[in-house]
């Protein structure tokens, strides 16, 4: 009788631990995971825009030291700079925010956290994290207008010189 408990008892643990699934296999879980990865790649995308502005803009610094009174042109640079360090800082929140997400990816694949509170906090990441992106097409947005506007200058400050140069001729 005693061993008939015993194998009872063990029999119950195991039907009810086999039962319970692992929150890592979930639906919810891996569809988070695949986000995640998006997530990543988009980080990626805006490195790497990051880095052209900071290409675009050590450009202009180089075409605007051949031109005479450009204070217009410092101008342009200062606003260029401050763009990048905003899209810098922008970049920097994104970066905390992934990290945030793969820990939230970990708690509850490790049972830390339930489905529901998982899922209540994926879409406040995801909401984060689409404003983020949205934020950052504006930067590029105006990264584009700043540097059309320069490109533009640059090309009447030539234009001017090539004048001046033909009238003392």
């Amino acid at each position: 009788m005693k061993t008939l408990c015993k194998l009872t008892l063990i029999s119950v643990v195991i039907f009810f631990t086999s039962c319970k699934q692992n929150p890592a296999e979930s639906p919810e879980h891996k569809a988070m995971v695949a986000e995640h990865a998006e997530m990543e790649e988009s980080h990626s995308k805006m490195e790497a825009e990051h880095k052209a502005m900071k290409d675009d803009h050590q450009d202009m610094v180089n075409a605007h030291k051949a031109i005479e009174n450009d204070s217009i042109h410092l101008v342009t640079e200062q606003n260029h700079v401050a763009l990048l360090a905003k899209h810098q800082e922008l970049i920097e929140a994104h970066k905390e925010l992934i990290e945030k997400h793969a820990q939230l990816e970990s708690k509850h694949a490790s049972g830390e956290i339930t489905l529901e509170e998982m899922t209540t906090e994926h879409e406040s990441i995801k909401n984060e994290h689409e404003k983020m992106a949205q934020e950052h097409q504006q930067i590029a947005a105006e990264h584009d207008r700043i540097k059309s506007e320069d490109e533009k200058m640059i090309k009447e400050d030539q234009e001017k010189s090539t004048e001046t140069g033909a009238d003392q001729a």
